[in-house]
């Protein structure tokens, strides 16, 4: 296996739906699962075609409530092709006899690849050979590509393909009790000749799709119509020594589509008008060489070749036609169903890359939520606050999409869901804007659309802090902080915990950010956002008491996750680990044992620890000294090593940050952190999860691990600062990267021992300012800084 091919040889049916996963293909409109076309979804295959921001509600009956979801819809199933012998029974591996099966997923070209040999009995063999894109150049096709080749007989193949409508959300087993049928008025009917086309409507959000699908081959085509499909058949003439070719092309367009009015027209024009296969493929190439150019990653060894497979789904999913949708981050990409296709906080691991290499796709991942601000005002309005109140799940319109109850597989209960208290999101959206500003030199978006999130983002976190008398500061109540399992206190009637350490830190630094904002704008800017949002000098001067009195509690010398965190039980870990193989889901252990994680000194994910991932070793002991408190070197140490030890690591991005904040620490065991991030989903870490769709946030965190973490880069106050901290698995070889900083295309950056090499390509902009701890350089277009580091 190369660095930029991923391969997987013979046919294990326990392993297909981590491999339909991880060879998705898509373009960042709409992606399909690596599924083999012959196969339907059942127990072992699950095809799934999903577009981006397509979205359905349908209510349920679970657990004697009705209970509502909104989905992103599994939408017609273009792949089904099958074949077989005049006669004989349906080839699949799960029912015939497989003498050879290989899946190959060519990064570099977007292109997956199977082979499989078939046993047909008397000494007779079929090869099947495919080739399929989703293409990369037309955001709105795609094309199978098969070769039949027989060996050890003569004889015809009949071939059977079709566009299926009789879909259903099923590809996640926790949510089958739910209602999955989102799509109606299934219709099918032929263009032209050779030409079939699937219409239908989804249930509630009345969205409309149009499919088309063109078959060519060296023999007449028959279509069919049996709804929900549409089929079309040939026969093939199969001999020794020759292939036998069968291309499908098929487009896809639904009514949220820009520039188009009806969209199965607009299927139906597009597939007619595609060229042939190798013409597709030629320009699909085109458009993916661009891409890699745009996002050139150099890492030697296992660490760079996952790192790039990472990379591939990150382009998938948001690519450059992102930046033409209404749509968020996906947790799970455009790769499965889990989560429900909903937007979380995974931008925050997200964008950071996307800013030095696609800050176009960066503004408009933010626009969707400027787009949703009135609906986050209406949140915050609905619990009697000001400001704006950013959902812990987004999906189609910005209202909060967290379901009410969710299943514990271990025990079959459902129970309570609470994450909803996670109204950190907001200034996860914040820090967002204002990294993504300082990144791309966007002037113009923090000073409007930008302005406006952070103005409404503050407005919440001053209107929610309330005064303690006893303790002379604000504090921040009922909340959820990022490690989720900590959802009430131990007993309490009501869930939420008090002044969550990561979420009042954040909520400080919105504040400050938007004031130093508010500063920044032009004089009638900020006069015309201060009339229309009723911003006066008062509130200000609130903003400016909250921002340095938030409250944040300490308990034995560390930063304590919460107030009270102190005084919860210890857990038995060793005991836990014997009788158990894997605690990453200690919440759902506990649960089936009766018992609650909220009990404990247990954390599923990094929370306090977060604070390192989001500010550096630098700007951290500033926020907490505007606070107050004295947040010493050794503190933070003491800080980090005494929750590491309390860390189920229940979530793929814990690996990340702890990787991410030992490194920065120069500690040893960084780099099995960061080797968890690598493999967490190509090694499946958290059993059958990848299956329902890959983890996109810690995908691309692993991305910026190598961009940001290790070199210590950020963006800020108009200059590029580095503050490299090596890695030994990494640096002694050598790792670079390019990116794109205010108008500057392909900065090229390189790590090697103790030298940073910096490459600033000829263009007519400003030179680059780079700040390295005591001392700074600047370097002009056209020319290569070479530095020699310190230690």
């Amino acid at each position: 296996m190369t660095d930029r091919i991923w391969e997987y040889e013979g046919y294990r049916p326990a392993e297909e739906r981590l491999r339909e996963s991880l060879c998705t293909l898509g373009n960042g409109c709409f992606a399909t699962r690596g599924a083999l076309p012959e196969c339907a979804a059942d127990g072992t295959h699950y095809p799934g075609t999903y577009v981006a921001g397509c979205y359905n509600r349908l209510t349920s009956a679970v657990a004697g409530r009705r209970v509502e979801n909104e989905d992103l819809v599994n939408l017609p199933n273009w792949l089904p092709l099958r074949f077989r012998l005049t006669g004989r029974q349906w080839l699949t591996p799960d029912t015939a006899t497989v003498l050879a099966h290989r899946q190959v997923l060519r990064l570099e070209a977007g292109l997956l690849e199977r082979r499989t040999r078939y046993g047909l009995g008397g000494g007779g063999t079929l090869t099947v050979r495919q080739q399929r894109l989703v293409h990369m150049a037309d955001p709105h096709l795609a094309a199978l590509r098969t070769e039949f080749t027989a060996e050890g007989f003569t004889g015809e193949l009949e071939v059977e393909a079709a566009l299926d409508g009789g879909v259903r959300n099923a590809g996640v087993p926790r949510y089958r009790d739910l209602d999955g049928r989102h799509l109606t008025h299934v219709h099918t009917g032929t263009a032209v000749p050779g030409t079939v086309w699937l219409r239908c409507r989804t249930r509630t959000s009345d969205i409309r799709v149009g499919m088309a699908a063109r078959l060519t081959a060296e023999a007449p085509v028959t279509d069919l119509h049996e709804p929900p499909r549409a089929v079309q058949r040939l026969t093939l003439a199969v001999s020794p020594g020759r292939a036998a070719t069968v291309d499908k092309t098929i487009a896809l367009h639904t009514s949220r589509d820009p520039a188009i009015s009806d969209p199965l027209q607009a299927a139906v024009d597009r597939v007619g008008a595609a060229p042939g296969f190798d013409e597709l493929l030629e320009s699909h190439l085109t458009a993916w060489d661009l891409l890699w150019r745009r996002a050139e990653l150099e890492v030697p060894g296992e660490a760079g070749r996952i790192l790039r497979l990472h990379l591939f789904h990150v382009l998938q999913t948001l690519s450059p036609h992102t930046a033409d949708l209404d749509v968020g981050v996906p947790a799970r990409g455009l790769h499965g169903e889990a989560y429900r296709g909903h937007v979380f906080w995974d931008e925050l691991f997200v964008l950071p890359y996307l800013n030095l290499h696609f800050p176009e796709v960066s503004r408009a991942l933010l626009l969707y939520r400027h787009r949703r601000l009135e609906r986050a005002r209406a949140a915050a309005r609905a619990i009697g606050r000001r400001g704006a109140l950013y959902p812990w799940q987004s999906g189609s319109d910005g209202r909060e999409e967290t379901q009410r109850l969710h299943l514990n597989p271990r025990s079959g209960r459902w129970l309570p869901d609470h994450t909803h208290l996670q109204r950190h999101v907001g200034s996860a959206v914040a820090y967002n804007v204002w990294q993504y500003c300082e990144a791309a030199g966007d002037a113009e978006f923090l000073h409007t659309k930008g302005a406006e999130m952070l103005l409404q983002i503050a407005r919440f976190w001053a209107d929610s802090a309330r005064w303690d008398e006893s303790l002379k500061r604000h504090r921040i109540l009922g909340v959820m902080g990022p490690d989720e399992y900590h959802d009430a206190y131990p007993g309490a009637a009501w869930p939420g915990i008090d002044d969550n350490a990561y979420t009042n830190v954040t909520a400080a630094w919105v504040l400050t950010r938007a004031l130093e904002a508010l500063r920044a704008l032009p004089e009638p800017r900020r006069r015309e956002l201060a009339e229309r949002t009723g911003l006066d000098a008062g509130e200000l001067e609130q903003w400016e008491a909250v921002s340095r009195t938030l409250h944040v509690p300490f308990h034995d010398g560390v930063v304590s996750q919460f107030e009270g965190y102190g005084d919860l039980a210890e857990l038995d870990w060793d005991g836990y680990r014997k009788r158990y193989d894997d605690l990453r889901r200690l919440d759902r252990i506990l649960e089936s044992e009766g018992d609650t994680v909220n009990r404990y000194k247990a954390s599923k994910q990094a929370d306090v620890l977060m604070l390192g991932y989001l500010f550096s070793p630098a700007e951290l002991p500033s926020l907490f000294a505007r606070l107050g408190h004295r947040l010493e070197e050794d503190t933070w140490r003491r800080t980090v090593d005494y929750y590491l030890g309390r860390t189920s690591h229940g979530s793929t991005l814990s690996g990340l940050v702890h990787g991410w904040i030992l490194a920065r620490a120069r500690r040893a065991e960084a780099w099995a952190f960061c080797q968890e991030a690598l493999r967490g989903d190509i090694a499946d870490l958290q059993g059958g999860t990848t299956g329902e769709g890959v983890h996109l946030g810690a995908m691309a965190g692993t991305l910026d691990l190598v961009q940001r973490g290790l070199t210590g880069l950020e963006t800020r106050a108009g200059a590029l600062w580095l503050d490299p901290v090596p890695l030994p698995e990494l640096s002694s070889s050598g790792y670079g990267f390019a990116l794109r900083y205010q108008g500057h295309w392909g900065v090229r950056l390189r790590l090697e021992h103790a030298l940073l090499e910096i490459a600033v390509p000829s263009s007519d902009r400003l030179p680059i300012d780079v700040r390295l701890p005591g001392r700074a350089v600047c370097v002009q277009p056209g020319e290569t800084a070479r530095l020699v580091l310190p230690g």
